[in-house]
């Protein structure tokens, strides 16, 4: 049986598809057949293995020398460990892994090993400095209205719209959004897609700038 391709699609929320990313692999060269595409909606912090589109694909349709292709390293995962050892798990099965956003032909080879480990590692160095500016931004959004004389305690709407969208910008989750605001994730959900307030007084502070 000839070699075959196969592509994971995923996205985190029901707002987005997986069409992009599926046209972008096949605009890569990849000629993947619509029967061959695995495509669901479930957040990047969920363990691959714990997914259920992703856990069929492994168990029941990837076989030795077949390819699977992602758009980028994140659709696997953002866990760095975890990724690593999904990308192992794959090896050890015989099944190549390309990710279209870095220049190595197959993850799961040496060579792939080692430059995942490199990104991951650079990746995980600039989550940690995402997540440390922006309780700097915080500190800072308190401070000065302690100094201006302003009320504390539950943040208006407005505000809260501004610092949610402010940290999906900088490529925070939900979940993380609402543990740096000290919000439910609820409150996050309803901010997340909201368009930002160009008088909110956050924007006349933010982002944060290294110093």
């Amino acid at each position: 049986m000839p070699h075959r391709t196969f592509a994971y699609c995923r996205v985190s929320t029901v707002e987005q598809t997986t069409e992009n990313q599926v046209l972008a692999i096949r605009s890569a060269g990849y000629a993947v057949p619509n029967n061959r595409v695995v495509a669901e909606q479930v957040s990047g912090s969920v363990p691959a293995m714990q997914r259920e589109g992703f856990r069929t694909l492994i168990d029941h349709k990837l076989e030795p020398g077949d390819t699977l292709i992602v758009l980028k390293l994140d659709r696997l995962g953002r866990d760095n460990i975890d990724v690593q050892q999904t990308i192992g798990t794959l090896g050890e099965r015989g099944i190549n892994v390309v990710s279209l956003d870095l220049p190595v032909a197959d993850l799961a080879s040496s060579e792939g090993k080692l430059m995942l480990q490199m990104f991951s590692a650079f990746a995980e160095f600039e989550r940690n400095r995402i997540r440390e500016r922006t309780q700097e931004g915080l500190n800072r959004a308190k401070a000065q209205g302690k100094a201006q004389g302003k009320k504390l305690g539950r943040p208006a709407a407005t505000d809260t719209t501004e610092k949610v969208l402010q940290c999906k910008a900088e490529g925070l989750s939900q979940s993380l959004t609402a543990k740096q605001l000290g919000l439910g994730i609820a409150t996050v959900k309803r901010h997340w897609n909201k368009q930002p307030s160009t008088t909110s007084m956050v924007s006349k502070i933010w982002p944060p700038q290294d110093s």
